[in-house]
């Protein structure tokens, strides 16, 4: 029936049929805006498509050309402008949306003109929605703070900005890539930035479960410390040596994320294990936390994570990636994969990511596959030993002994597929 219909039309009546539609959507959204307000306000239902046929009409009079289309565009705007040095003297306060969206609107039918439907739709679309949402995203202005938008840029300033502009390509002769090095940092920076901001939004909602699941994406080690100093003064051993498991088992998925996107190979030896140890520690923590405690009674998150972004931070870890990876290369060739496994059991007390991530590099190429994946289970499993101990000697008695046992079983669990590899 449709393309009946159009058939029957000239053969520019289905773009000002369009063009009528798109600048009414618009002129509609703004004449419920102004109804009930007294303060003049420009253009509504007839206005909007009229300045829609303006920019068809000239579109199609000067053939596309952009000069004329654009002198026509200025017209309009010299218009717009009277209205609203209108709007500024009969009011104390004057928005300037309206006068855009207008301008959009002209955009739009020129658009349609040169059969750009998708954008000349899509540039509606958002129009409507940014003028129709405007109590939201005002709202969202006053629950951001400044300095989120500043975190913001800087994730923004790692990735659209520093990366574009490394080469991508080997220099020396340990192969250093600095693209991929930087890839990486941007990786890392984005799994934490991702958890650190779900953790602002709720801030205030959930308990120690849910700040075990956001804290073990954003950092393990970290969440594993302020649960262990929180467990200290509360005396609810079952669930925060749960929530620490539960931290544990997200590194685990962490890292799955991680892997996954560097070396698609070494995530299939290490894709089974790492979900397997992440149900083990998921689940295992869950039904411990439910366990009951001599307290009980809802405890609120008090842990505020830090900005993942800074660029000190990121340079430093973008340091001892590359340390890693000159490390690595050089135990392979003179201590061979036992060197491999001892340097993993080392960098799992501090750091893991960095560690890992060389090895997603190396895993493949200087360094056998099996070699690479066995030594990040004996850093992950190393991690947990490390956590363990924190737990231990930070909180209390109760929840450090259960806490150093269940992470201790996560570590030799994380050890069990070094059997399979070797293999």
């Amino acid at each position: 029936m449709l393309n009946n219909l159009y058939r029957l039309l000239p053969p520019e009546g289905a773009k000002i049929l369009l063009v009528l539609f798109l600048s009414f959507l618009t002129g509609l959204e703004r004449e419920e805006h102004k109804s009930g307000n007294e303060q003049y306000s420009f253009g509504g239902v007839r206005t909007f498509p009229l300045i829609g046929l303006i920019a068809y009409g000239v579109s199609f009079l000067a053939g596309g050309q952009i000069v004329p289309i654009v002198l026509g565009f200025a017209i309009v705007a010299g218009f717009l402008m009277l209205s609203y040095r209108h709007k500024l003297q009969s009011s104390t306060f004057a928005g300037m949306t309206t006068e855009m969206s207008a301008l959009t609107t002209y955009i739009a039918a020129a658009l349609v003109y040169r059969e750009e439907y998708w954008i000349a739709t899509t540039l509606t679309v958002a129009s409507v929605l940014l003028l129709e949402l405007k109590a939201t995203l005002e709202g969202l202005t006053k629950r951001v703070p400044p300095e989120e938008i500043f975190t913001f840029t800087k994730f923004l300033l790692l990735t659209a900005v520093i990366l574009p502009v490394l080469p991508n390509q080997e220099f020396g002769p340990f192969r250093i890539n600095p693209a991929k090095t930087w890839l990486v940092v941007v990786a890392v920076s984005t799994v934490s930035y991702g958890s650190y901001v779900i953790q602002k939004v709720t801030k205030g909602q959930g308990g120690v479960l849910l700040a075990a699941l956001l804290g073990g994406a954003y950092s393990s080690t970290v969440t594993t410390v302020v649960l262990a100093k929180r467990a200290a003064r509360e005396n609810r051993p079952h669930l925060f040596a749960g929530g620490t498991l539960i931290a544990s088992g997200m590194m685990y998925l962490r890292l799955a994320g991680l892997v996954t996107l560097f070396n698609r190979s070494l995530m299939g030896m290490l894709g089974a294990p790492f979900l397997v140890l992440a149900a083990l520690a998921l689940g295992g923590g869950w039904l411990w936390t439910h366990l009951p405690d001599e307290h009980s009674g809802a405890v609120q998150r008090e842990f505020e994570p830090k900005n993942p972004l800074e660029m000190r931070a990121a340079l430093f870890f973008a340091g001892l990636f590359l340390a890693m990876l000159v490390a690595t290369q050089l135990v392979v060739m003179y201590l061979g994969k036992a060197g491999v496994y001892s340097l993993g059991a080392i960098m799992g007390v501090s750091d893991v990511d960095p560690f890992i991530m060389g090895m997603t590099q190396a895993g493949g190429s200087t360094t056998p596959l099996t070699v690479a994946a066995s030594a990040i289970l004996i850093a992950a499993a190393s991690n947990n030993v490390m956590k363990g101990v924190y737990a231990y000697s930070i909180s209390d008695r109760k929840t450090g002994r259960q806490s150093i046992l269940f992470l201790a079983g996560l570590a030799i669990a994380g050890l069990v597929p070094l059997a399979w590899l070797a293999g």
